[in-house]
């Protein structure tokens, strides 16, 4: 079967490659055309479109590359047609997406979306176009079927979330860093953006000098450039690089800032206080106020219904607020206790006893075959 996948960031790069390999587990010839990364690639499918060249966050800033969007919609309908697929498969990234969806239904291809737009937030209005696009929705967070079904009356499919099972095989793994040794370790985790990254990397940084017996370790996403990425990193005896290792990297820290997206997940998961940091574009801040009807952006917040870890979102994100927040989940034992026993039942709610990917792999080729 010839299987056409778009992931546009690293998020879906990653949950890209478990899904090929899944769906290789059960199709040995498959042959796989895609948009993702390295990690995609890996796993043996065919990247036409990196995902650092689509990397657009913010509405200002979609604005400004709407030349390089538009280019990059009508060079992936192109390749589609010609690749003729039995299945496309979409994963996230729903500004660039759902236009997908909604062309390749009217091509007459068969549309599964892996890991639901999250409309619950914000453009409910895409809802009835999603509808009319997509063959099955696969979501990833306990309460979008729910929402799906009551407010839509759409029944879509709830597969658990995949990071369930990176997380798990990761646990199993010894984790070395070897660049530092016996050092009380802080992470940063300032994003795979570099618009993101340039906001909001030195305000993280700025707090180094407020704990002097810590070391601090900035993780740098795959497909970043080293030399951008140092450029943004002092020289310091106490903080160091770590490249494509995050998982490492956090299992020998004992906090963390991190950059609102999946990463807050990810942490949350691997049991290790964190701060939530947002800093954007002004104008896209105000707009998304305006827009987005949720209460928090932090996905372990969301998903708990409740604040389990801190957000600092624009004039919160300072120097002070945040060595404030990293003294209490370093040295308050209350508050250490409460977000321990939050992280827990965060793992119950996003377990279904079943792997999210081959779940979604079965479901493809439920799809594939009628």
């Amino acid at each position: 079967m010839r299987y056409y996948i778009i992931a546009g960031e690293a998020s879906g790069d990653l949950h890209g490659s478990n899904l090929i390999k899944a769906i290789k587990a059960k199709d040995v010839d498959a042959h796989i055309q895609c948009w993702g990364g390295d990690l995609m690639h890996a796993a043996g499918g065919n990247v036409v479109k990196h995902y650092r060249d689509l990397a657009f966050m913010g509405l200002v800033e979609v604005l400004m590359n709407l030349k390089t969007i538009l280019s990059n919609i009508t060079f992936c309908k192109k390749d589609i047609t010609q690749f003729q697929p039995d299945v496309l498969i979409l994963i996230d990234y729903p500004g660039f997406n759902l236009r997908i969806a909604k062309w390749a239904k009217q091509q007459g291809f068969k549309v599964i979306y892996f890991i639901a737009p999250q409309v619950w937030a914000w453009k409910e209005n895409r809802v009835p176009s999603m509808r009319a696009s997509i063959d099955r929705l696969l979501c990833i967070l306990p309460f979008e079927k729910k929402y799906f079904k009551d407010r839509w009356n759409w029944e879509v499919d709830y597969i658990g979330h995949p990071l369930m099972q990176v997380l798990e095989s990761q646990t199993q793994l010894p984790h070395p860093l070897p660049i530092i040794q016996n050092e009380q370790l802080i992470a940063l985790l300032p994003g795979s953006r570099k618009q993101e990254i340039e906001k909001k990397l030195p305000i993280m940084l700025s707090v180094v000098d407020h704990f002097p017996s810590y070391h601090f370790a900035v993780a740098q996403a795959p497909g970043l450039e080293d030399e951008w990425f140092a450029s943004f990193v002092p020289t310091h005896d106490r903080i160091h690089i770590v490249k494509d290792n995050t998982y490492a990297l956090l299992n020998h820290s004992k906090a963390a800032l991190v950059t609102s997206g999946t990463a807050t997940l990810e942490t949350a998961l691997l049991n290790v206080p964190e701060i939530v940091c947002y800093k954007g574009n002004a104008i896209t801040l105000r707009l998304a106020k305006w827009l987005v009807k949720i209460k928090f952006i932090a996905l372990v917040n969301l998903i708990m219904e409740k604040e389990v870890v801190k957000e600092l979102i624009q004039e919160e994100l300072t120097t002070k607020n945040l060595v404030h927040q990293l003294h209490l989940v370093l040295e308050d034992p209350i508050t250490i206790e409460r977000i321990k026993n939050d992280y827990a039942i965060l793992k119950d709610k996003l377990t279904t006893g079943a792997s999210a990917v081959e779940m979604a792999a079965q479901i493809i080729e439920e799809t594939i075959r009628g």
